[in-house]
């Protein structure tokens, strides 16, 4: 019997990862200049991403060792994520 609250989580696990593969999108694209930061639709955006997504990546930053400019840790994220969210689907239903 599949539970609605295990399904719930792991749509919102699954929101999340979206939510960041935009981020990294949107950040590489106003990197480039294609995007202008400046824009208020772009800004409100991006803030609320911020908001979203910066207090995840802290921790994985802190115990990350400096890789000369490279940021790995929404990639590290987004794979913890998954592996939560595999780990509930496989784990709860087979109770």
């Amino acid at each position: 019997m599949l539970n609605p609250f295990i399904n719930l989580i792991g749509e919102v696990l699954y929101l999340y990862s979206l939510c960041i593969i935009i981020w990294i999108v949107m950040t590489t694209l106003v990197s480039f200049k294609i995007l202008n930061a400046s824009q208020p639709i772009v800004w409100k955006i991006m803030d609320v991403l911020n908001r979203l997504i910066e207090p995840a990546l802290k921790p994985i930053r802190k115990k990350l060792p400096d890789l000369g400019g490279v940021d790995i840790s929404p990639i590290i994220l987004i794979l913890l994520l998954n592996f939560v969210r595999e780990a509930l689907y496989t784990y709860l239903y087979n109770l």
